[in-house]
């Protein structure tokens, strides 16, 4: 389990002058947790949150104490796309959580290969049920089950790790694969040769009408 260490934080100090020092303003709160406003180093996070991501249960010691927990929600700057505050939500020990593991999809799809399909990624995240320690980094997908424009991937079709139980419904599609559009021909228009005129020559009813004058 990844580990990342926290300071409790002066709520009196200047949050700005904490970011321009390298630290993360953040708040450590769950069902069986008090509220602490805490501070982590800048570049532990960015390394921590590249790794275990939002689903992953990582392990946050403050000072003696060491709570279990995940990265709830981190918010960066729009400009500089430095992180400026993060969540930690502290799980309850002995209870199961719900989480969105991101989805990996691999190997080849005939129907993409050789048919010539699009493949279509229905759901990018699964949730699921399971307790802290049961929990994977992501799920992978293999595609090489679709076969043809029939084929589909269900929720019910993912094989989940010992413990972890499935948060959707079975029959939730997860992927396919659509057939290329075709274009469609323009449509085309009849030629009539009575409707061509021809520049400086008058319209027969015209000149039918000059020649009885």
């Amino acid at each position: 389990m990844l580990t990342i260490k926290a300071n409790q934080r002066d709520k009196s100090v200047n949050l700005e002058k904490l970011r321009e020092e390298g630290n993360v303003p953040a708040v450590l709160y769950g069902p069986k947790q008090e509220n602490i406003s805490i501070l982590i180093a800048e570049n532990e996070l960015l390394k921590v949150y590249g790794e275990a991501g939002e689903s992953s249960v990582i392990s946050l010691k403050e000072g003696a104490n060491e709570h279990e927990v995940l990265i709830h929600e981190i918010k960066f700057n729009p400009v500089t796309g430095r992180p400026i505050h993060v969540d930690f939500y502290a799980i309850e020990k002995g209870k199961k959580i719900t989480v969105s593991l991101p989805l990996e999809f691999i190997g080849e799809s005939n129907a993409v290969e050789i048919l010539g399909g699009s493949l279509v990624k229905v759901i990018h995240e699964l949730e699921v049920e399971a307790l802290p320690k049961d929990l994977p980094q992501h799920l992978e997908i293999d595609i090489s089950v679709l076969v043809d424009f029939e084929s589909q991937i269900k929720a019910g079709d993912i094989k989940l790790p010992e413990g972890v139980e499935l948060g959707i419904e079975a029959d939730e599609v997860i992927a396919l694969v659509k057939a290329a559009r075709e274009e469609e021909p323009a449509d085309e228009v009849a030629f009539n040769p009575d409707e061509v005129k021809v520049e400086g020559e008058k319209p027969a009813e015209e000149a039918e009408t000059e020649e009885k004058k």
